[in-house]
């Protein structure tokens, strides 16, 4: 019993950081900064430049907003880096997910408690490199 309650109370959390790593991929204002709205002037004119993992993007005073999306996912900048890799880890996470949700012991899947072992051993191996990914 107590080995059924073990399995599963790591598989809901580990499915959980793996959901919270796939709302990383969506989230806005990655990286924020103001442009203008310095001193002297008659008229506050400010800007905002954002970018997220998918596109740059400006915002005037007027609520006015420009985005240009990154045309390739390899490019020289730093962000693509970030962004190939989560998407790497998101791969990997799904796989540990399956395997782990195969190797559970209160599953019918998966053959002899032998052989989920092993499934469930490869799904931990899988959370982790997503995880250091």
């Amino acid at each position: 019993m107590r080995k059924r309650l073990i399995h599963i109370f790591g598989f809901l959390i580990s499915s959980l950081g793996w959901l919270f790593v796939m709302c990383t991929l969506a989230m806005d204002y990655w990286r924020v900064s103001r442009i203008g709205g310095q001193g002297g002037s008659f008229i506050i004119k400010v800007a905002w430049y954002w970018s997220n993992l998918w596109n740059d993007c400006f915002t005037d005073s007027t609520a006015v907003t420009n985005c240009r999306e990154y045309p390739v996912l390899w490019n020289i900048e730093y962000i693509q880096a970030v962004r190939g890799l989560l998407l790497c880890g998101m791969g990997l996470g799904f796989l540990a997910v399956t395997c782990c949700f195969i190797g559970m012991e209160c599953t019918y899947i998966g053959g002899s408690d032998r052989t989920k072992d092993k499934v469930l051993f490869a799904g931990t191996v899988f959370h982790f490199a997503g995880g250091k990914l």
